[in-house]
Order: C-alpha cells, then structure tokens, then sequence
C-alpha cells in the first residue's frame, strides 16, 4: 500500500470514526452541517385526530426498521472483522460502511419517532389498566433503539426486538404473530 492510498484510507477512516462519534453523543452546542441537507419530517399518522389508527402496522414496521438495523450491524462487522485481518479499506467499502452507519441511524431514529409521535402523544392513555406497563415498556424501546445508534454489535438489535415484542404485549394484552414470526 503507498503512503498516499494509506494517508487517503486514514483520512477516510477518521471522517468514519468521527461521523460515528457525532451520532453517537449528545451534543452540547448545535451541529451545523458543512453539508446543507434537506430535512425530513417524519411521518407519523395524523394529530387531528381523525380516529384512524393503525396500530399493527406501526409494529410491522418496527420490527422491520430492527431487522434493518441487524442487516445493518452485520455489514459494519463484516466491513470491520476485514480491518482487523488486514484488508485495505477500499474506496467502495468505506462507502458501504458509511452508507450502512447511516442506514442503521435513520431506522433506529424511525422507531423513536413512532414510539413518540404515535404512541406516546396518541395511543398510550393514562386511564389504561396497564398504564405504567406500557409506559415501561414504550421507554424501553425508545432506550434500546438509542443503544443501537451508539452500537454495532449484534445484541442490541437483538434486544430492540424484544423490546418491541414487550411493549406490544403490555400495549396489545396478548402474544405478537408477526409475518416475521411465521418463517
């Protein structure tokens, strides 16, 4: 490997450890981004409220926001185990990596938007029998989704599922069949 192609993976390398870093602390000043980016409003279902609810489907998409962010470890791992072995990082890896980080950021970022937006404002009702439990259990899934912005290890999307698979018992009062149950 020539000095110029090592100083460039370094370089790149350290863009990635610290775009890592940045999303995985809280910062004490506003970021502002060299970058202009467009934002993105999520998309919970309405506040009017129009009664209109579709609460199953926020849990398929949970769980399938929590196997994205699996997929989503795997490949950081895989990118990483070849680091650790030797491999030069690629151009085309480092931005497969990158592309992955994100990736795991904006579906872990999905499943607190839900959990707040929909759930908390909306479905969870302080005169519910099972009030706290749900309360518990909503927290839990906002917590373990945050741990899988600060992580790449296989156990926390482990945990963000079951985590969600908890809140909806406590949420629904019955066992979850999910298509992703079936296979």
């Amino acid at each position: 490997m020539s000095k110029t192609s090592f100083l460039s993976a370094f370089f790149a390398m350290g863009l990635v450890c610290f775009s890592v870093f940045a999303f995985a602390t809280e910062p004490t000043e506003p970021v502002v981004s060299p970058v202009p980016t467009k934002a993105v409003a999520p998309a919970p279902h309405c506040q009017v409220p129009c009664g209109i609810y579709g609460d199953e489907m926020r849990f398929e998409g949970m769980l399938e926001d929590t196997q994205t962010i699996a997929k989503a470890i795997s490949q950081i791992e895989e990118f990483a185990t070849g680091l650790e072995a030797g491999t030069a990082p690629t151009a085309k890896g480092m931005n497969q990596m990158v592309r992955w980080v994100t990736t795991k950021e904006a579906h872990a970022q999905n499943i607190q938007d839900v959990m707040a937006e929909y759930f908390f404002a909306q479905r969870i009702k302080s005169d519910h029998k099972d009030y706290t439990a749900q309360l518990a259990t909503a927290h839990k899934v906002i917590v373990c989704a945050m741990k899988c912005k600060q992580d790449a290890s296989a156990p926390t999307a482990e945990a963000l599922n079951e985590a969600i698979l908890n809140f909806y018992r406590a949420y629904e009062g019955k066992e979850p069949k999910f298509h992703e149950e079936e296979k």
